[in-house]
């Protein structure tokens, strides 16, 4: 529970097993919560109060033992006396509106919360303790001081200063877009950490395509038979391979369609294969290609993809040197699904394609939220306004307008100029209890 009525509404669920005459901050009692001097469950109760505490208010904890009756009924208990059930993310929410925390630093915890490798986490952890927010006031700053020069030659026109001023302006902008423009370009490397490579798994019916989804995931996912056709509907799992994120995307098997369910399932697996940042081509090597296999290597063409010619245990009719194999793509690999024989290599090719390594997120800041980058990518569209209008010796007013936009667009990162519409659909996003 948090605000002002907190320990009020404690008080009267809650009976501590040594009483004392004022509840301190930072300390946990042991107790019972009851109701009408019956006891409801043993628990431990965490202590905080105002301004040392999430939300900077009051607030408590109860620690109760688990299972959904016990945790029911206990809340039931606080609203009974006079608490409200939260809003998703609402503690978050006060803790921004309260001044704790800015926005970028809240959007940060459900970033937290929702990680899926070491590397997004760590991204999430910078953004929390204001890394990112330092840069955007950083950049804030070098604007403001600026401004205040524009200022001072709007309001004195007789001291003559505009020529000085421009100057100020251009090297400024010069600094302020390299910035920017840094902040844009790392968005390529933050949504590769925080949505995984895009992977489609794409081959006739039988190829093995359901197979090899099941196999690195590890679980019987997706439903495998000898009947062709099983798979109609894209499957999508998220799983990590050696370090790198993958978005798998098992699809409908590409052939003649038989009805119109089926054809709709071809057409989504052809336009997850265009739309995919990789693809895993299946072949059954021990059957001669067929159109089908044909048509599948035209979609791979100019793509990153990988071909995987299954079923090595079997006589192989298509092999790496086979002439429309070689030509389509330079990772070829050989794999027995059900042997279990091809899958390391398979995920070293992909180690090797997309090296995440090279992210350095421990020395360079990424941002990974396409909010954040929207507004970034408006503020370098204003510093390119405000260049041109000092190249077009237009007043300086003029480009004071554009600076403002800068400023107001950076803000809305920060939480400093966003709206209640974009605070509500933010926090909407996380849990209760966030």
């Amino acid at each position: 529970m948090s605000g002002q009525d907190t320990f009020k509404i404690l008080e009267k669920i809650f009976k501590p097993k040594n009483k004392t005459t004022e509840i301190q901050g930072y300390t946990i009692k042991y107790g019972h919560i009851v109701e009408n001097e019956q006891i409801i469950d043993e628990v431990l109760v965490s202590n905080f109060k105002a301004p040392k505490s999430y939300t900077t208010e009051d607030m408590c904890e109860i620690q109760t033992h688990g299972g959904q009756f016990i945790v029911k009924k206990i809340l039931e208990l606080c609203l009974k006396n006079g608490a409200e059930l939260a809003d998703p993310g609402e503690f978050t929410k006060r803790a921004f509106l309260n001044g704790r925390i800015d926005l970028l630093q809240a959007e940060s915890v459900i970033d937290i919360i929702q990680a899926k490798t070491d590397k997004e986490l760590k991204t999430g952890i910078q953004a929390l303790e204001g890394r990112l927010s330092k840069k955007i006031h950083q950049i804030k700053q070098k604007i403001m001081d600026v401004m205040i020069n524009i200022e001072v030659d709007i309001d004195y026109p007789e001291y003559d200063l505009e020529e000085v001023t421009n100057q100020e302006i251009q090297n400024m902008l010069r600094l302020v877009y390299s910035d920017l423009n840094r902040l844009e370009k790392s968005f390529d490397d933050g949504k590769l950490l925080k949505e995984g490579i895009k992977t489609a798994i794409i081959g006739k019916p039988n190829a093995g395509k359901s197979s090899l989804l099941n196999a690195i995931l590890q679980e019987d996912r997706a439903i495998v038979t000898e009947i062709a056709g099983t798979t109609r509907d894209t499957i999508e799992e998220f799983v990590t391979v050696k370090g790198i994120p993958l978005q798998l995307i098992d699809t409908a098997g590409i052939r003649e369609a038989k009805d119109e369910v089926e054809r709709i399932g071809i057409e989504k697996s052809k336009k997850m294969a265009q739309e995919a940042d990789l693809i895993i081509a299946i072949f059954d090597s021990s059957k001669e290609l067929t159109n089908e296999d044909k048509e599948i290597l035209e979609l791979i063409k100019g793509k990153t993809a990988i071909i995987v010619l299954n079923k090595t245990d079997l006589e192989q009719k298509i092999t790496a040197n086979t002439e429309e194999i070689s030509n389509s793509s330079e990772y070829i690999i050989n794999m027995s699904i059900l042997g279990e024989k091809g899958l390391e290599e398979l995920y070293n090719t992909i180690k090797n394609l997309f090296s995440f390594e090279k992210i350095n997120v421990d020395n360079n800041l990424t941002i990974t939220n396409v909010r954040h980058k929207n507004f970034i990518h408006k503020a370098l569209e204003g510093c390119e306004k405000a260049k041109e209008a000092i190249e077009n010796k237009m007043p300086l007013d003029i480009t004071a307008i554009y600076l403002r936009e800068i400023l107001e667009n950076l803000g809305n990162i920060t939480g400093e100029s966003v709206t209640d519409d974009i605070l509500d659909e933010i926090f909407s996003k996380f849990c209760l209890g966030k």
